[in-house]
């Protein structure tokens, strides 16, 4: 078997795996469904979610990786349930489905840094063309996926973990210098008191619905992400602690993404359930209005911090199916990112030209229940985001509970912190494991697949 690596230090642990959950998740996809949401109320509902439905699938994955020092394939392998390796084979497919997407969204957002350098803030309103043009998305795409390669290739320590301690910080450090001058706006608080209010009469099954799914995706949970980055971690850490660090770190950051966007929001006027549109059309004419010194600094900045957004996350997506070709082929690191990287890059072309340069792919497929086709790009969301990564949180829970068992995953996280042991935590993810985990993610499972794909909606 080829050289796997590890995490050299506890933090630096902590950062890459909180890494693999704050992406565009966090800074892209949270504010808008917190707006689409209602706003507070949705916030609510969406970090009780975190921590009493995520953090035991959290703690539980990387317990797996950890126990097994294997890749999400081997990893149930080497527990001895081979068959059980379907949920690894999974998270795969995700994984690699997610980044050929993902690799085009984190292209936009680096393309937006330079168009904000330049000082065009008319690229909003020219985000329908900027997006047909495949060559120009397409080269910062190779760039992108290139600097993803680059991290990964070298090494779990001297890669993922080095590129996290300098990106995490970074990342924190730009969102506190636009929350600060987003404060001073006019009408930010009106913006403030939108997000932190709550109005109940806004949380309907849908929106509880959406903050379930918001949840689980920000956390990068059922795609073998987490299982991957425990295999990496000695056996004195205390990953339950370490799990609760990083759902703080994936919230709080998520939170405070909100706290920064919805007072610029406000002080323009603009509807805050703009959608996914409200950051790529939008923004760029908020930041216009900030006077031309000012405007390209925050644009500039805004941009950066959702490059860097993603990522953190692409590093992870791409260390997935490294750590299987390592593991399981015995094929060399830099050649087995490279690679993939490369094939990566060309299953998402179609992503790519899918959103109005080739007709065919833009209207891809007409499935029931929709008023109109859906394109490529949104249809691999809805396949491996919306619907695998369910799926996968559900048979990893029920796998751990019921098959490896709740003794052995107890034996596996008291090591490093013993005292846990008949604690009412360890009884409480027990407990989550076996019956919350199951029931809500199987739920959520059920509700995506017979909407996306069948049109059937059971919750309104």
């Amino acid at each position: 078997m080829a050289a796997r690596g590890s995490f050299d230090t506890r933090l630096g642990f902590i950062l890459a795996a909180a890494g693999s959950a704050v992406g565009l998740g966090n800074i892209w996809k949270f504010p808008f469904e917190v707006g689409d949401g209602g706003g507070a109320a949705f916030v609510i509902v969406y970090l009780a979610f975190c921590f009493i439905l995520c953090y035991p699938v959290l703690v539980t994955e990387i317990a797996i990786g950890r126990k097994t020092q294997r890749n999400p394939v081997g990893a149930f392998k080497a527990l001895g349930y081979k068959k059980w390796s379907i949920i690894g084979y999974m998270g795969l497919a995700s994984g690699v489905l997610i980044l050929s997407f993902y690799n085009v969204v984190a292209a936009w957002s680096f393309g937006y840094v330079i168009e904000m350098i330049q000082g065009n803030f008319g690229i909003g309103e020219d985000f329908g063309v900027f997006i047909t043009d495949a060559l120009k998305v397409g080269l910062y795409g190779v760039i992108f996926m290139s600097t993803t390669a680059f991290i990964v290739s070298n090494g779990v320590s001297g890669g993922i973990e080095r590129a996290a301690k300098i990106l995490m910080p970074s990342l924190i450090f730009i969102i506190l210098c636009l929350l600060a001058y987003a404060l001073t706006l006019p009408n930010a608080m009106e913006g403030v008191k939108f997000y932190l209010v709550p109005d109940f009469s806004k949380l309907t099954g849908d929106v509880i619905y959406s903050a379930l799914g918001q949840a689980f995706f920000s956390l990068s949970l059922g795609m073998g992400a987490l299982i991957t980055y425990g295999s990496y971690v000695s056996r004195d850490q205390n990953i339950v602690s370490a799990g609760a660090m990083i759902t703080l770190a994936d919230v709080g950051i998520a939170f405070i993404a909100g706290f920064m966007l919805f007072p610029i929001v406000f002080s323009q006027g603009i509807e805050p359930s703009g959608g996914a549109g409200l950051i790529f059309i939008t923004l760029p004419g908020v930041f216009e209005t900030l006077g031309p010194n000012m405007g390209v600094a925050v644009g500039v900045l805004f941009f950066l911090l959702l490059t860097f957004a993603a990522l953190t996350s692409t590093v992870s997506l791409l260390e997935v199916p490294t750590a299987y070709v390592v593991d399981e082929h015995g094929v060399e690191r830099k050649k087995a990112v490279w690679g993939l990287a490369f094939v990566i890059f060309l299953i998402g072309i179609p992503s790519l030209l899918s959103n109005g340069t080739t007709e065919w792919l833009t209207s891809f497929i007409q499935l029931p229940g929709h008023d109109s086709p859906i394109s490529f790009m949104d249809f691999v969301e809805d396949l491996a985001a919306d619907s695998f990564l369910p799926v996968g949180g559900f048979l990893i829970a029920v796998f751990a509970a019921w098959v490896w068992r709740k003794e052995n995953l107890n034996e596996e996280l008291a090591y490093g912190d013993p005292s846990i042991r008949g604690g009412i935590l360890l009884k409480y993810i027990n407990f989550a494991i076996s019956y919350i985990c199951p029931l809500m993610l199987g739920l959520i499972a059920v509700v995506t697949i017979l909407d996306r794909f069948l049109g059937i909606q059971l919750i309104g």
